[in-house]
């Protein structure tokens, strides 16, 4: 199916700010689904609220908009009574890992089969610029006009310590890259992160001083380095982009038809 089937274009134009790397999200996560000649009445995409949470609205899949934080949760329920489904779900920082952070340990601990994009573009973009469990010290927000003194979380470090099978880091830059990730994060069986660095220029950037979204993106290129790379080696404070994670664990919605097998004295 050519990529324009895969998207309701009467949303369109998207509510994005201009130079928002959502948009980009959105390309390069159409991108690998066509390439895997997904159907797309097989695929489920629950999102709860802000900007990322929006892509649900611009695909045509099945797609479910929930509540803040909510959306790891519905997810599962999805993914337990139709298991022969693909369930994507796209998250912000505070989706993943401020309101959302308990759903999102406990699905990665079930490893339960489900593809996980959050989108780490420090901020709550949606809602004004508050900080979030992704800012970082010392940057600024609405909340933080002096600075947040609040560290941040290292998504690819929480995501292999809660048990998650498949984790990768790209970035709105590596457009090809990402896509490549997600093609592979869609048909790994289990729980499936990735983090996506996705800039955003109308509010944390301009309060961060770190210019237009041309210049941000130029930051993605000149401060990531590919993983187990020579430049990788030679730069030991960049960012690594990469797949981090990936190996082979009992999958939670196998196990518990098995479990119900077992218990109904099925063979």
């Amino acid at each position: 199916m050519p990529v324009r089937d895969y998207l309701r274009e009467r949303f369109f134009p998207h509510m994005w700010c201009p130079g928002c790397g959502h948009g980009t999200v959105l390309n390069a996560l159409l991108r690998a689904v066509e390439k895997l000649g997904l159907d797309k009445n097989d695929i489920v995409m629950v999102s709860g609220i802000g900007c990322s949470a929006r892509i649900s609205g611009y695909v045509d899949f099945h797609t479910m908009h929930t509540l803040h934080g909510r959306a790891l949760a519905f997810a599962t329920g999805v993914k337990m009574s139709r298991p022969e489904l693909t369930v994507l779900v796209p998250m912000g920082d505070g989706d993943a890992l401020a309101i959302g952070g308990n759903h999102f340990l406990h699905a990665a601990r079930r490893n339960i089969d489900m593809t996980a994009i959050i989108m780490n573009n420090r901020i709550y973009g949606m809602t004004g610029g508050q900080f979030s469990p992704l800012t970082g010290y010392g940057c600024f927000g609405t909340t933080a006009p002096y600075g947040n003194v609040d560290h941040d979380f290292d998504v690819v470090e929480l995501s292999t310590a809660a048990g998650a099978t498949f984790v990768a880091r790209s970035t709105t830059y590596h457009v090809i890259e990402l896509a490549d990730i997600i093609k592979k994060a869609i048909t790994h069986k289990g729980f499936s992160v990735v983090e996506v660095l996705s800039q955003c220029p109308t509010n944390f950037g301009r309060r961060n001083q770190l210019g237009s979204a041309v210049e941000m993106l130029e930051t993605y290129k000149k401060q990531t380095v590919p993983l187990n790379s020579k430049a990788a080696q030679d730069a030991p404070d960049k960012i690594r982009r990469g797949i981090f994670v990936e190996k082979e664990r009992p999958e939670y919605s196998n196990e518990y038809k098995k479990m119900i097998r077992t218990a109904t004295g099925e063979s």
